[in-house]
């Protein structure tokens, strides 16, 4: 994909640098506090409490300092960034042509573990966006984990792919789409709430492959098929398959790798958001 030159998003928040938060360290810590504390209420040394209370405080402040990021993972930050920009002008283009107004979301990336409107997320968790508030989540070590387990063959549009396809339920949101799902799972038994989920889902990979069809003038050979294999790695049959060596079906929630492939393509192809009715094919 060229995007070196391109412009970049103001919504993207790197957080992969920051220190160690929201963790106890292990012999130290509060509990560490609270000790100082008692001691100096039970009678001990205050210039020595003070000293060590002081001491304990810049330990913890040093566990909390940034940590420089690599040459690689900036020009990753910057891709990103470019990547996010893009989507940004093809859906205020696209709401623009349906007399509609787009609201940009916002975009964190983050190591290990977040905090996010909808709970905390470890890196294990995947990349995922918050309705409660409009944002993006991802930790990049996900990228790894989908070559090392899933068979994902990588490169940046691979990367690319996620990133769109998480916009894409922003725009789901925008559009009141993830609204009526929730409403419509709260009805229904776990398989066939699991059947709109999928749905949903899929229709996220078709926001992508409309991106992607908007992109075209900046692709390079093998970036849709970097995008179709990524699709293909995250199905449910192959994640079940590569996890505990069986597939369940009713158990699905984002579709087979068969689906993926096919609603990213077909986004690509077409470049219509009216073309995208996955809840009309599969339910």
């Amino acid at each position: 994909m060229k995007w070196e030159g391109r412009r970049q998003s103001d919504n993207l928040e790197d957080r992969r640098g920051m220190g160690n938060t929201g963790k106890v360290i292990a012999g130290g810590g509060a509990l560490g506090l609270i000790f100082l504390l008692v001691q100096l209420f039970l009678g001990g040394d205050s210039a020595q409490v003070a000293q060590a209370l002081e001491n304990q405080l810049n330990q913890n402040t040093q566990q909390q300092q940034a940590v420089e990021l690599t040459a690689e993972e900036k020009v990753v930050g910057q891709f990103i960034s470019t990547v996010l920009a893009s989507t940004e002008d093809t859906w205020h283009r696209v709401f623009r042509e349906k007399g509609m107004t787009y609201r940009e979301p916002k975009m964190i990336l983050f190591k290990d573990v977040i905090q996010s409107a909808c709970g905390g997320a470890s890196g294990n968790t995947g990349p995922f966006y918050c309705p409660g508030d409009e944002t993006l989540y991802m930790d990049m070590s996900f990228f790894n984990t989908l070559r090392d387990r899933f068979g994902a063959e990588g490169g940046d549009f691979a990367i690319a792919y996620v990133i769109a396809h998480e916009v894409g339920h922003h725009v789901q949101h925008q559009l009141g789409v993830l609204d009526k799902t929730q409403n419509m799972r709260r009805q229904l038994r776990e398989a066939q709430g699991n059947q709109v989920q999928v749905a949903t889902e899929l229709q996220a990979d078709f926001f992508a492959g409309v991106w992607a069809h908007y992109e075209q003038k900046y692709l390079e050979e093998g970036d849709v098929e970097e995008a179709i294999n990524a699709a293909a790695a995250v199905g449910d049959d192959n994640i079940q398959n590569a996890t505990q060596g069986y597939t369940r079906p009713e158990t699905y929630t984002h579709g087979t790798s068969e689906q993926r492939m096919k609603w990213f393509t077909k986004g690509f192809k077409t470049g219509d958001i009216g073309a995208g009715d996955t809840f009309g094919e599969l339910l």
